[in-house]
């Protein structure tokens, strides 16, 4: 059976608190991601940018340029949420899906005595899901008699 640990990912992408929008922007469509967790030197989480809050603090073509963000001066540690809902890497997969439905949140990073181990997103569980209905329709027979549309 699936477990927490067999689906998160642990080759992450990561922030410091010092970095900027700019960076997060680049990284975000580098990777293809919308989350990157905040840790500092030592590898603890202590925040986390979603691609809602790069949105929120990228600058708007209607405004004035001279009042203009420039994203190389907006701060992550400006940005980052930092009331971080976390999973630890021995909750069950049921435990961890049905938290992400509860709170309407597309991750949560996986921690154990503050470290960042992992993350596990909505599209982990998607791939699960698809991984157990492919698995289904292997078991089922053949239905020979079935109509056709």
């Amino acid at each position: 059976m699936f477990t927490l640990e067999a689906i998160m990912t642990t080759e992450l992408i990561t922030l410091l608190p010092t970095a900027n929008l700019a960076d997060a922007r680049e990284l975000m469509h580098k990777h293809k991601i919308h989350h990157l967790p905040v840790v500092d030197d030592n590898n603890t989480l202590i925040g986390l940018v979603t691609l809602t809050n790069v949105l929120a603090a990228t600058d708007s073509i209607l405004r004035d340029p001279d009042n203009s963000i420039r994203p190389a001066e907006v701060i992550v540690k400006d940005i980052m949420v930092t009331d971080v809902a976390t999973v630890d890497e021995q909750a069950s997969l049921r435990q961890a899906a049905l938290f992400l439905e509860k709170h309407r949140i597309g991750c949560l990073p996986v921690v154990t005595d503050g470290m960042l181990k992992g993350i596990i997103t909505e599209t982990d569980f998607v791939a699960v899901a698809i991984n157990l209905l492919e698995q289904l329709e292997e078991t089922e027979p053949d239905d020979e008699y079935a109509e056709t549309a």
